[in-house]
């Protein structure tokens, strides 16, 4: 009984079996919610899981292999382009330029959209381009505040022990800062899959499953958008849990400092 409370006592900490129970608990009541809700237009979970059945024959799979693939390398090209620009940032030429890359986070894709076209033309290459700068934007404004953060004692140490600045730069920046450069990408790498829609949108000669959401969309299929919904955000999670268990491979001691905190 008194763990019970304690899930409504602000910063009581409780054990891994509560949450899970919270959390089977609390999608039971959602999904009973969902079920029951008076709104009539919105499709019921047996019509969704029907309507996503019915996409499935009709090449769901397919369109969903097209947009993951494209979504892949947008992250690795972000991955990249942002962990150098952030990790530049500790030449003070480079501060500017990262810092230009950061404003970009105000401006609107379908605005650069012409300007994307006529430099690289329109298809896959636009695509991709249009989902990297999204990404890219936001991951630098978080790395390079990580960077920019990181404890003056730690060059300290560094220097110390007799490194040059470049090693210092390898030990502390890059080595250093490895398990929040996963958190970074992590967190970041869901914005691919909300501009998917968009840019799958601007060019829909290899299809996806954002195009695809669009012209269920577009007739008015609403449990065929639900169906879809759902497909995106489960393949969202797992990417979410990927990345986490590429840094507990890589970064083992993330762990432990989470524990100690």
């Amino acid at each position: 009984m008194a763990q019970a409370l304690d899930v409504i006592v602000p910063n009581r900490p409780v054990s891994p079996a509560v949450i899970k129970i919270l959390i089977f608990g609390q999608a039971l009541v959602a999904i009973i919610a969902w079920w029951t809700m008076p709104i009539s237009v919105l499709p019921r979970p047996d019509e969704v899981f029907s309507a996503l059945g019915t996409l499935w024959m009709r090449g769901l799979g397919r369109e969903l292999i097209t947009s993951l693939v494209l979504n892949v390398q947008a992250i690795a090209w972000t991955v990249l382009i942002s962990l150098a620009l952030s990790y530049l940032t500790v030449l003070p030429f480079f501060r500017p330029i990262a810092a230009a890359v950061t404003k970009g986070r105000f401006l609107g894709l379908i605005g650069l959209t012409l300007i994307f076209t006529i430099m690289l033309g329109g298809g896959h290459t636009l695509k991709l381009a249009l989902l990297v700068f999204g990404m890219t934007v936001f991951f630098v404004t978080s790395m390079a505040a990580v960077i920019l953060n990181l404890p003056k004692e730690r060059f300290d140490h560094a220097r110390s022990l007799g490194m040059s600045e470049w090693r210092v730069v390898w030990e502390v920046v890059i080595l250093g800062t490895a398990d929040e450069a996963f958190e970074v990408l992590r967190q970041n790498a869901a914005i691919g899959w909300m501009m998917l829609t968009m840019v799958e949108g601007i060019s829909r000669a290899e299809g996806g499953i954002g195009a695809m959401l669009l012209n269920q969309n577009k007739h008015f299929h609403i449990a065929e958008v639900f169906a879809i919904q759902i497909v995106i955000l489960a393949v969202g999670i797992a990417q979410d849990y990927a990345i986490g268990a590429l840094r507990n491979l890589f970064c083992p001691y993330a762990a432990l400092t989470l524990e100690r905190k």
